[in-house]
């Protein structure tokens, strides 16, 4: 699990690099000045990605905590995640686009992020109970 945790930090390190060169050069290939959610998406998946998984493979190498269930854990984060960077992609264009959204779409873009951030923090409670487990 080390190096499969090793993996998935190089992988989130380089979406959330790709992400921040696309921020920027979108927003200005488009001549957007204002705020957007695109500018959070690189820093999600810098610390929600590439960080949460280094800090996993540490505790791995210190605690050995991952059994048979982790690898559903992970991928329900990784969906998770996934989900809330979609989120954040789909309001950011609207943003730099300037479309008015009616307050269904709204709501369903915010629903979606929402249920990323729920499924990410769970599985992370699910980790902590799991590393707390072999800590103790």
């Amino acid at each position: 699990m080390v190096k499969r945790y090793a993996n998935l930090a190089l992988v989130y390190s380089i979406i959330a690099m790709i992400f921040g060169v696309f921020y920027r050069e979108f927003t200005k290939f488009s001549h957007f000045t204002g705020k957007t959610n695109l500018s959070v998406m690189h820093t999600h998946y810098f610390l929600l990605g590439m960080f949460f998984f280094l800090m996993l493979m540490l505790t791995e190498k210190v605690f050995s905590f991952s059994d048979k269930s982790t690898g559903k854990v992970l991928t329900v984060y990784q969906v998770g995640l996934n989900i809330t960077g979609l989120g954040f992609l789909m309001r950011g264009l609207a943003q730099v686009w300037g479309q008015e959204l009616s307050r269904g779409l709204d709501a369903s873009i915010s629903g979606i992020a929402g249920i990323g951030h729920i499924l990410t923090g769970v599985c992370m409670v699910l980790f902590l109970l799991k590393i707390r487990k072999k800590a103790v």
